[in-house]
């Protein structure tokens, strides 16, 4: 499945026995221009350990309505492991922890492979709402963005400025506000736009979460940019998606020295909210 750029052969996995998984980081869901070692997407990492979770506990009803990713070092593109342990099989609540490592030669002179964890994840499984209307609701995207993207707005690809770094764009439709992402002149928080849909696919859940981590970081409205490699995630499933755009909405709480947050909502185009995250990530040093 390497050579594909669709979403669903992305997180193809094979069952080896024993909770463990086989499978390949695709190329194409990477960050960070080619032949420089683009690092693998956070987002798609994430929602390979979700989609390990789901196949472990073998219901089709259930859904990862909560994980929380431990990123411990970024891995290349190429055959990955994932492994599964089901800690609680509840009624409506289970719990799975997955581990998502990858075959690295050792360093202590002698020559051998072992694997290496690259995320460490647990992962919350139950039924996520569907479409029922919430007893309460404060969303921000819908009255700001459209279901659909505005005219004009351009697709990450050939000419478009972030196409060298995005790789993701081979696999979905990316159009981000340009306009969002550059530093704001009021002194006020950034707040960064995108629409984006899987490519020849419907999103589902699972590119549902890794819309979760797809946005370029806030950090660019500070003028830092460069690499942000995020160190702890999580994100919760709310709700199934509908079949058209989702609208991401980015945002931070503080940017620090060397730390900074960024949260994500992510909606779809019948405006129901699908996926919250919450990242820590490193802020990158000034250029």
């Amino acid at each position: 499945m390497s050579g594909s750029t669709l979403f669903t052969d992305a997180m193809a996995l094979t069952p080896a026995g024993d909770g463990v998984y086989d499978g390949e980081l695709n190329e194409h869901w990477t960050i960070g221009p080619r032949g420089s070692g683009p690092k693998v997407h956070g987002g798609a990492m994430l929602a390979l350990c979700a989609h390990a979770a789901r196949l472990e506990h073998g219901d089709e009803s259930v859904w990862p309505v909560a994980i929380a990713g431990n990123y411990l070092w970024a891995p290349d593109p190429g055959p990955m492991r994932v492994s599964t342990t089901v800690r609680k099989r509840g009624r409506r609540v289970s719990l799975i922890d997955v581990e998502l490592s990858q075959a690295v030669q050792t360093t202590d002179g002698r020559s051998r492979e072992e694997q290496r964890v690259a995320v460490r994840a647990s992962v919350t499984m139950g039924e996520p709402e569907h479409h029922v209307p919430p007893l309460l609701s404060v969303n921000p995207v819908v009255p700001l963005m459209p279901p659909e993207p505005p005219p004009g707005l351009e697709s990450i690809g050939p000419g478009h400025p972030m196409a060298a770094v995005v790789n993701l764009a081979h696999g979905c439709d990316i159009r981000p506000s340009l306009t969002t992402l550059e530093p704001r002149t009021d002194g006020g928080p950034p707040v960064i736009e995108y629409w984006v849909r899987p490519k020849g696919v419907a999103p589902d859940p699972l590119f549902a979460l890794l819309c979760g981590d797809v946005s370029a970081p806030v950090t660019f409205g500070v003028n830092r940019f460069g690499w942000a490699p995020t160190v702890q995630l999580t994100a919760y499933l709310r709700t199934l998606p509908a079949d058209g755009w989702l609208r991401i909405m980015c945002t931070t709480v503080q940017i620090g020295q060397d730390w900074f947050d960024e949260d994500h909502i992510v909606v779809d185009c019948e405006g129901h909210i699908v996926v919250q995250s919450r990242q820590l990530a490193m802020v990158p040093p000034p250029q």
